[in-house]
Formats: C-alpha cells, sequence, structure tokens
C-alpha cells in the first residue's frame, strides 16, 4: 500500500513537472508558430514528395528554439509576470521553477533544436538562432521601453514562414518572402487586439504595446485596421510567384477581408467584446491561410 503511494506520487510530480515545462515553452503558442514553419517547408517548390521523418524532425527541432525563446522570455519577464493576473501562475513567475533551471533549459533546447535544424541546411539553422536571439533579447526586454516593440516582435514572429522556406528550398526565393510578409502582418492586428483586452496588466506592469500612449484609442483601432487593410494585396503575393492556385487566392482573399470587417467593427464599438472578435478571427485567419495555400498545392 505504501509503494502504490509512493508510486502515485511520484507520476503526479511527474505530470506536474511536465506541465510546468508545457507552460514554459508556452505550448500553444509555440504549436502554431511551428505550424507555420512546417507549413511554408511543405509549400517550398524543391519539396516534391512529403518525408514524414523530415517534417517530424524539422517540426520537433522548431518547437526546440521556439521553446528556448518563450523560456527565456519568461526568465527576463519573470517579476512582471507576477504582476498580471494571465501570467502569475507561470513556472519561473510562481517559484515552481528556478531561474537556473529555466536557463538549463533554453540552452539545451536552443542547442539542441538548432542542431536539428542545422540537418537541413545552414541558413535554416542561422535563421533559427537569429530568431530566437531577436525575440528573446531584443523584443523582449523592447516592451517596457516603447510600442515599437510590436513591429521589433513581428520580425521573429514572421521568420518561421522564412525558416520552413529555406528547409525546403535552400534559399530565401520570392515565395519565402511572401508567406514572411503575410505572416509579419497579421500579428498587428492580433498582437494589438490581445493588447487591447489585457490593457490594465500590462500597464500595470510597465508594458508599452499598444500604438496609442493612451492606450485602447481611435488610433489604435485605425492602426489595426491599417494592417489588416495591407494584408489584402500581401496575400496575392503567393499566387502571382506562383506558390499556388486560383482556389487559395479566393480564400485568403475572403479571410482577408473578414479580418479588415473585424478591425472596422472594433474602431465603430470601441469595446472589449470587439477586441475579442479581432483576436479569434485572427487565430482562425493564419491557419486557414497557411491552410488555402497547401491544400492549392497538393492539388495541383
Amino acid at each position: 500500500m505504501q509503494q502504490e503511494t509512493v508510486k502515485q506520487s511520484s507520476s503526479f510530480k511527474a505530470i506536474s513537472k511536465l506541465q510546468d515545462y508545457k507552460a514554459l515553452i508556452k505550448f500553444n503558442l509555440s504549436f502554431m508558430v511551428v505550424f507555420s514553419a512546417v507549413i511554408s517547408y511543405l509549400l517550398a517548390p524543391k519539396v516534391t514528395e512529403y518525408n514524414w521523418a523530415s517534417i517530424v524532425l524539422f517540426f520537433v527541432g522548431g518547437m526546440l528554439v521556439t521553446g528556448s525563446a518563450n523560456a527565456i522570455n519568461q526568465i527576463v519577464e519573470k517579476d512582471t509576470d507576477a504582476l498580471m493576473k494571465r501570467t502569475a501562475k507561470r513556472p519561473i513567475a510562481s517559484g515552481k521553477m528556478t531561474v537556473n533551471e529555466g536557463w538549463a533549459f533554453a540552452v539545451i533546447a536552443g542547442v539542441a533544436g538548432t542542431l536539428m535544424l542545422w540537418h537541413f541546411n545552414f541558413l535554416t539553422a542561422a535563421l533559427s538562432a537569429f530568431s530566437l536571439f531577436l525575440y528573446a533579447f531584443i523584443y523582449t526586454p523592447l516592451k517596457k521601453v516603447n510600442s515599437i516593440s510590436v513591429l521589433v516582435g513581428a520580425v521573429p514572429g514572421a521568420l518561421p514562414c522564412l525558416i520552413g522556406w529555406a528547409a525546403g528550398n535552400d534559399n530565401l526565393s520570392g515565395g519565402g518572402w511572401a508567406l514572411f510578409a503575410i505572416q509579419f502582418f497579421w500579428q498587428f492586428p492580433h498582437f494589438w487586439a490581445i493588447a487591447w483586452i489585457a490593457h490594465k496588466d500590462y500597464t500595470a506592469a510597465g508594458f508599452k504595446l499598444l500604438p496609442s500612449v493612451q492606450g485602447p484609442t481611435k488610433y489604435s483601432a485605425i492602426q489595426s485596421i491599417i494592417y489588416s487593410l495591407l494584408l489584402l494585396p500581401v496575400g496575392v503575393l503567393p499566387y502571382f510567384l506562383n506558390v499556388s492556385g486560383i482556389i487559395s487566392l479566393a480564400i485568403v482573399f475572403i479571410a482577408n477581408v473578414f479580418m479588415v470587417w473585424q478591425c472596422v467593427r472594433l474602431y465603430n464599438e470601441m469595446t472589449l467584446q470587439a477586441a475579442r472578435r479581432v483576436m479569434f478571427s485572427s487565430y482562425i485567419y493564419l491557419p486557414i491561410a497557411l491552410l488555402a495555400l497547401l491544400i492549392d498545392k497538393v492539388k495541383i
């Protein structure tokens, strides 16, 4: 009976520790980031057959590098995370994990992930390392300085598309940059909607993320409209660069119009509910747009 109790206790501790690491790497965010990289890899013209071993290796390597960046982010922001309700339970902020343990994981995961991605080519590994550095050591501290941090953070946020393209095509040709541009401009209404919803928390922690110093204002809503409008011309680039066909062009265009509409509703209503609609619409937009491009390639 005592042995069973010990086993149950050990199992509980193991599960709890796994949950801590899942939170440390921000699993859902990391998955979405790596998802865009994998789709971009599959869209590369040189990838004519889907090798599942390569896809899994690329996915795992991407998750490790992204997880490393998110771990460093939580180490740097542990004090401010503790001040915000939505982040106070993160493992390092709550004290469930030490800073040293976080650093150990970040270094091991970052190095291991980069080496895995080097399997594809040096360019892929170099871009991954650069993305990690830019996100963890430039964007993260800049969030407390100026709202331009969102612009800076949009670069490593969109680099997964270039990383995937580089892994599949061995270069940084036009198709990869088109995918980068879609994910780059998508991030502005996405992150500003999140910053709008969590404005009080972010302000209390000293973060400056909205484009207006006054916070959720008409100016911030207009900026969201502008960047969602920029997605309209950017969204047609994959078609004209022969990355995809007419079906994906139509789907992406409809998705872009939907994003613009939600941002316009935010401007008209100026409510938290409208900001949530923009946020959830952006979560839906990206996988729909990327999968539309991939489905069209498979069809072709």
